[in-house]
């Protein structure tokens, strides 16, 4: 973690509350609140919503399952100069084609197929973090600690799902939110992105947790894939 924000509970409440403000206007943007302006659109609106709850989801479901890795950086604000120019480069393309070519937005079945992989995604992700608990980390950890146990059931299991489920949840996720937003520019860039940053976290957090775990790991690697293309 950066450590750019001062780790108190005031500077967690405020967030909160400031993200808890974002996500209420999001809401009710999406449901046709503030219809008044061209640019408060259902697909705006879910986009803003589900950005505020992901980063308001990530410190709850810390604060309450892992709580002793709980900081104001749980709530992965502080992602880096990329993240937020990821965020606002999709912004800026649906606003900017919206106003000029609306028609291009105008298909509600891709922004449907979005939101129902943005849930998915978002499912994924709070569902692979409680289940992990305290073996779950927003870091990678190059040393194995005495809690530290391989988990191979619930989401993780070998059936269905996927060995590394929060890292899918989010590739999917993200995915889904320029769908939602009907960005083609976007979701390319997106796509290529988090491809390159998942596949080279997982490489390396794969090679520590054979170190950690010996052939267990390696059987379990064999036998559940990451369920993101190309990745295997």
């Amino acid at each position: 973690m950066s450590g750019n924000l001062p780790n108190t509970p005031l500077a967690a409440a405020t967030i909160a509350f400031l993200l808890g403000s974002v996500f209420c206007f999001g809401l009710l943007t999406f449901l046709g609140g503030f219809s008044l302006w061209w640019w408060t659109t259902y697909q705006l609106g879910f986009f803003i919503a589900a950005w505020s709850a992901f980063h308001f989801g990530e410190f709850a479901v810390t604060a309450g399952w892992n709580l002793e890795k709980c900081s104001v950086e749980s709530f992965l604000l502080d992602n880096g100069s990329m993240y937020h120019i990821a965020n606002g480069s999709a912004v800026l393309e649906y606003i900017v084609t919206l106003y000029f070519i609306p028609s291009f937005k105008t298909r509600a079945w891709v922004s449907i197929l979005g939101m129902i992989m943005v849930l998915l995604g978002q499912f994924m992700r709070s569902a692979a973090m409680i289940h992990a608990s305290t073996n779950f980390s927003h870091s990678l950890a190059f040393r194995k600690l005495e809690s530290h146990r391989l988990v191979t059931d619930g989401i993780y299991a070998y059936v269905a799902w996927c060995r590394h489920p929060s890292y899918a949840g989010f590739f999917y996720w993200a995915l889904g939110t320029q769908l939602v937003l009907q960005n083609s520019v976007c979701f390319v860039l997106y796509f290529i992105l988090l491809w390159r940053f998942f596949y080279s976290r997982t490489r390396t957090e794969e090679r520590m947790l054979v170190k950690f775990f010996g052939d267990d790991y390696v059987k379990y690697r064999d036998r559940v894939g990451t369920k993101i293309p190309f990745i295997p």
